[in-house]
């Protein structure tokens, strides 16, 4: 749907979390938890001080020893600025432009061969595997032995437990998880941290050895960034082509469109459609959020929830229509508050956005590409994500080479 009204019936998304978008900017859950639901209250809540991240883990690796490094997503203030300075080279758009689009296309061309071959594959697979073959260049996890989507598979498993010593459930999903982690260090991460000490690399990990980071500590910022990176990229691959194959007028625009406007057309749809709806942040000290009826003070030690599918669908900041895909919108809207804003913006925005394009501009130029069954979607409620399951891609029988 690219027009249409402003009820929930007109609404074009796919994956709906199923709530009401609230008239308040601000509520209050039951746990007591701050809600935001506004754009502008959501962009500045994230641009200023006086908070630090919450959810997504933050809570086990807080209980880390003070000694240890924490991973970059899970620091504030002036380290996580430091860090972020000095890492920023590698997430340049001339560097992913000079260094990865290659890459981008050669396993974009690879994962194609494979549908080819076979006539049809889940798109999921496809998309994971593109995700994961960038995402390792740009960290340095290239020397590991095969299999490392399974190795993740198992890390990022479709439900999440509770980890703790209190409950049998608790107390297998903290074993099973160390038993991952473990798996993914040996198969992984140790072997390219013993191939950067040997020869200097121009990327992440030799970034963290120079900084003195220990081996424990490379490890977890290589799965922050597998979180970051690969599973969000692989789910907004399949919701995008999700919307491609449903929308021909969509399809068509898209395919005649230079990379430029194809891009604006995935951001519109990732504005729509964030892959994870939500962040949290935890109050340090008094945080007052502007309000049409006054001032909503946040105090020290309180939650804050950024609801971003409804930021996203605030239509004083995203215009008319807000639940259609208008990829025309005026002003620099773009994908909104998908990749986060503030200091924890996601480094790795325009690398997600140009290797989604170079895997579906490529993918729909495939004659008689079509989608076979209907895409379930589930979600991640521990991290307000959504996963597309269950959308196989499939080629006639004369692409096949039959």
């Amino acid at each position: 749907m690219v027009h249409g009204g402003q009820g929930a019936a007109d609404s074009a998304r796919k994956a709906d979390r199923g709530r009401a978008r609230p008239t308040c900017p601000v509520s209050r859950a039951a746990d007591g938890t701050w809600q935001v639901h506004d754009y502008e209250v959501a962009r500045a809540l994230l641009r200023a001080p006086g908070t630090v991240q919450a959810g997504l883990g933050v809570e086990t690796v807080e209980k880390l020893p003070p000694r240890v490094r924490r991973p970059v997503l899970y620091r504030d203030g002036p380290e996580h600025r430091e860090h972020r300075r000095q890492t920023a080279r590698f997430f340049t758009p001339r560097r992913v432009d000079e260094h990865y689009r290659d890459l981008m296309v050669r396993i974009a061309e690879e994962q194609l061969d494979v549908l080819r071959a076979a006539g049809r594959a889940p798109l999921s697979d496809l998309a994971f595997e593109l995700a994961i073959g960038v995402v390792s260049e740009v960290v340095g996890l290239r020397y590991g032995r095969p299999g490392i989507r399974r190795r993740l598979e198992r890390f990022f498993p479709e439900e999440f437990g509770e980890p703790g010593l209190t409950s049998a459930r608790g107390l297998y999903w903290l074993v099973r998880q160390n038993a991952n982690w473990l798996r993914i260090h040996l198969a992984d991460v140790r072997p390219a941290i013993r191939a950067h000490r040997r020869h200097e690399h121009d990327d992440l990990i030799s970034h963290l050895i120079a900084e003195g980071c220990s081996d424990a500590e490379i490890l977890g910022e290589c799965l922050t960034f597998a979180a970051a990176g690969m599973v969000t990229t692989r789910e907004f691959v399949c919701l995008a082509a999700w919307h491609l194959f449903s929308d021909a007028g969509l399809l068509a625009r898209y395919r005649a469109s230079d990379e430029a406007g194809r891009l604006a057309v995935l951001r519109e749809l990732l504005r729509l459609e964030p892959v994870i709806g939500e962040l949290r942040r935890r109050a340090t000290a008094a945080v007052e959020l502007a309000c049409p009826d006054g001032p909503v003070t946040v105090r020290p030690g309180e939650h804050v929830a950024l609801l971003l599918d409804d930021a996203n669908a605030d239509p004083s900041a995203v215009g008319e229509e807000p639940l259609c895909v208008r990829p025309d919108r005026a002003g620099e809207v773009g994908a909104g508050l998908s990749f986060g804003d503030g200091p924890h913006r996601c480094p790795g925005a325009h690398i997600a956005l140009l290797e989604t394009d170079v895997f579906l501009s490529r993918l729909f130029a495939l004659e008689g590409v079509r989608m076979s069954g209907e895409p379930r979607v589930a979600f991640r409620e521990a991290i307000g994500g959504y996963e597309i399951r269950g959308l196989t891609v499939a080629l006639p029988r004369a692409g096949r080479g039959l």
